[in-house]
């Protein structure tokens, strides 16, 4: 159980990712009335803001919907990294759905480089894009069989592959596969500069708008909690994990999982290319030129979300970790963020259900959202302009491969299930009393099991434990000091605000007698 208590380490610099810290904030108007449009997009994400800039280039009107700032999410949040290298996933692909299929997820993918390239070009955006490298290499010899198999695959599908026996790194390793012309970026720069393109001639971003209702299957009502009322045709959820699939039922096919960045400073140069080790955990590199000077971005330390004893932990791990393997001067920045994992390892991107005439959704990017996000953005647009387009049966949210599905969907039902049952019939051996300021914990006060969270003054908030999402019982983040769902990901502020779906609505507030906890 998560008790919220402290750590002795606390991680250095800034609690903010460098992206969001390094641009200026968005500020679009919350709309005053409700607006009419051809295509409402819920999410100021990469899908969201390229998806409204593909469809208004098209001709069509369209409104971006944003709970909060545009960008401040997971697009906010990522490494940038902008490859068809998806860790190894193609030898997967190909044993599981076919050499056919996984060639138009390859092409797909990296059409989706040279895709936000052109754009790069044609509109002249500062991002700091830059072609690298990307390499995954194998830090134990049991993963050398893996890495030479995705090798195979890879150039089979025609991917700019091949293996390298002594990757460019400060320390051994048994081997990589490489794949050139792959990219990073500034993501923010980026997506700000897009999304500057897209309000005027009846098309709009609107921030601060937390959806609340959709209804309708063309014209499409979407509903805030300010109240306002967007109409529209057609409807893009691009909310990372959908909040209305009622039809789907994704959150059986999906869960959500966290990892944790690090921006450091380096005694010696960082080595030419972007890199991730085949094996778990998981530790990600990558550079990023600053006007401080080379910025390299440690990530890994992934879990599901809800799941962490201690979040600080996963900090203080890939801290060591980047020190054992270079000079570490400084750290200046750390952040986490959180990937949406499908259970058959492909995006969902496309129509909700095979019946579904306009309502789309993009979702289960896993750790490569970047291209994803943008691969998502060109399927659904053409689907919606009436184009073909020959990748979106491989990514379609309606396939279902019952014997190779199966298993994971109970694996994901029963992990589920855990966060649904286990809180309510674990003991509790947290006395709201004992916490301390910056610390919290589900508690049990007058036989009712409470979330309370001390602030820095002393001050109790209490909620209830229930994720307004299913039902689920949180659990402490004492990283972020929020409270996370661990059956499908939802997280919440310490006034139960949510900060990641699929919850649409807060946690409710619950008022209890603090001399009352019970004491097990």
């Amino acid at each position: 159980m998560n008790t919220g208590r402290s750590t002795d380490y606390t991680p250095q610099g800034k609690a903010e990712a460098y992206w969001i810290s390094s641009t200026p904030e968005s500020d679009y108007p919350s709309p005053s009335e409700n607006a009419e449009v051809d295509v409402a997009i819920i999410g100021g994400g990469i899908v969201g803001v390229t998806s409204a800039l593909l469809l208004k280039q098209a001709g069509l009107s369209v409104a971006l919907i944003e709970a909060g700032r545009i960008l401040h999410g997971v697009s906010g949040q990522t490494t940038a990294k902008v490859t068809s290298q998806h860790h190894l996933i193609y030898d997967h692909l190909i044993s599981h759905y076919g050499e056919d299929q996984a060639r138009k997820y390859a092409e797909s993918n990296q059409a989706a480089i040279e895709k936000m390239a052109s754009l790069i070009n044609e509109h002249n955006i500062d991002c700091d894009f830059m072609y690298k490298p990307a390499y995954v290499y194998a830090g134990s010899m049991s993963s050398v069989e893996k890495i030479h198999k995705e090798v195979d695959a890879a150039k089979k599908l025609g991917l700019p592959a091949s293996f390298d026996d002594n990757p460019p790194l400060p320390f051994g390793t048994y081997g990589a596969v490489r794949f050139d012309r792959q990219a990073q970026f500034h993501p923010r720069k980026y997506l700000c500069a897009l999304a500057r393109m897209i309000p005027g001639d009846g098309s709009h971003i609107f921030e601060n708008q937390q959806v609340r209702e959709m209804e309708g299957d063309g014209p499409v009502k979407v509903s805030t909690h300010e109240g306002i009322t967007v109409t529209a045709k057609d409807v893009i959820q691009a909310t990372h994990f959908p909040v209305f699939d009622k039809p789907g039922i994704f959150f059986s096919r999906l869960y959500q999982s966290r990892s944790y960045v690090l921006g450091v400073r380096i005694g010696e140069p960082f080595p030419e290319g972007m890199f991730i080790n085949a094996e778990k955990p998981a530790h990600s590199l990558r550079s990023q030129p600053t006007d401080a000077g080379e910025l390299v971005l440690v990530a890994g330390e992934e879990h599901r979300t809800g799941e962490a004893k201690n979040s600080l932990d996963h900090y203080r791990r890939l801290e060591e970790w980047a020190r054992s393997i270079f000079p570490v001067k400084s750290v200046d920045y750390h952040w986490s963020t959180q990937d949406v994992m499908p259970v058959d390892h492909v995006p969902y991107i496309g129509r909700i259900t095979s019946g579904s005439k306009h309502s789309y959704m993009a979702t289960g990017f896993q750790k490569w959202g970047m291209t994803t996000g943008t691969v998502a953005a060109m399927i659904i647009s053409d689907m919606i302009l009436g184009n073909e387009n020959p990748w979106a049966k491989v990514y379609s949210p309606s396939r279902f491969k019952p014997v190779e599905s199966a298993k994971d969907i109970f694996l994901q039902t029963v992990e589920s299930t855990k966060g649904l049952v286990g809180a309510r019939i674990l003991p509790l051996h947290e006395d709201v009393s004992n916490l301390a300021p910056g610390t919290g914990a589900v508690v049990k006060v007058e036989g009712e099991r409470v979330a309370a969270y001390r602030d820095d003054n002393g001050d109790l908030h209490t909620l209830d434990p229930a994720c307004s999402h299913m039902g689920c019982f949180v659990s402490w983040n004492n990283a972020e000091k929020t409270w996370d769902c661990p059956c499908h990901g939802s997280r919440f502020n310490i006034k139960g605000e949510v900060v990641h779906n699929p919850a649409v609505h807060n946690l409710s507030k619950k008022k209890v007698n603090e001399n009352k906890s019970d004491h097990e």
